[in-house]
């Protein structure tokens, strides 16, 4: 199989780690991904990874909690996800580097961008962690900003769904799935399969958008070599 692209995102949830226990970290789900990505990082495909922390927090959790207070919290599950990926990632013999937003130099790089385009070159995974290192600010917002700053060929949004619909499939079981959509479409129609600001950020960029789900056999490799999957994002 050939790659279509030479440099992706990749953005996973935190909740597709969890697997069907709904929380923390399910080591076959981490294998499942780590699998797919020796394929991809064997192919030449330099990649980047961006990781939610829903598995272990989520700043809505926080209901009575300041909210910068809450979002910081998240951050940190982010890291905690994120190592758990480098070290399974390590342990398949790919070199990877985790970066932060959240300054911790104790067990991670800070995010410098001329460092993780350094790391592409010598054959590194780049995992950046900590969203924006800002409150108010989704790990949706943060993986479209590093697509953007790494000029990324594809955001590939892995989910728990099997691309975007017009409703809630789980509710609606008539809900109609999207093959594409345009970025105009998804912030005036408020389609929630990605926040308004990625979106925008996305659109005002150029940088596509592939949302699809990650349960599906051999679901990144199919992505990465532009098989017919989920819900393409952009400005067509």
């Amino acid at each position: 199989m050939k790659p279509k692209y030479k440099r992706i995102l990749i953005k996973l949830s935190g909740e597709a780690l969890a697997g069907e226990q709904g929380h923390g970290l399910d080591e076959s789900v981490i294998s499942f991904v780590v699998e797919q990505i020796k394929q991809i990082h064997d192919m030449g495909v330099e990649i980047a990874l961006v990781i939610g922390g829903g598995n272990f927090w989520r700043g809505r959790q926080g209901k009575q909690m300041d909210r910068t207070t809450a979002d910081h919290m998240g951050m940190l599950a982010t890291v905690m996800n994120s190592l758990a990926m480098m070290d399974a990632l390590e342990q398949r013999g790919m070199p990877t580097r985790v970066q932060t937003a959240l300054i911790m130099t104790s067990v991670a790089e800070p995010y410098i961008l001329r460092k993780a385009l350094r790391h592409f070159e010598k054959g590194r995974i780049v995992i950046i962690a900590c969203g924006t290192g800002n409150p108010y600010c989704s790990t949706d917002t943060a993986a479209a900003q590093r697509a953007c700053e790494i000029q990324a060929d594809v955001l590939l949004m892995a989910k728990n769904i099997d691309g975007i619909y017009d409703s809630d499939p789980k509710v609606n079981p008539s809900a109609k799935k999207y093959e594409h959509i345009r970025y105009i479409d998804i912030i005036k129609n408020g389609i929630k399969a990605m926040d308004a600001t990625a979106a925008t950020m996305c659109m005002e960029n150029n940088i596509p958008v592939l949302a699809f789900g990650l349960e599906e056999k051999d679901a990144l490799i199919k992505a990465v070599c532009g098989e017919k999957l989920g819900t393409i994002i952009d400005n067509n």
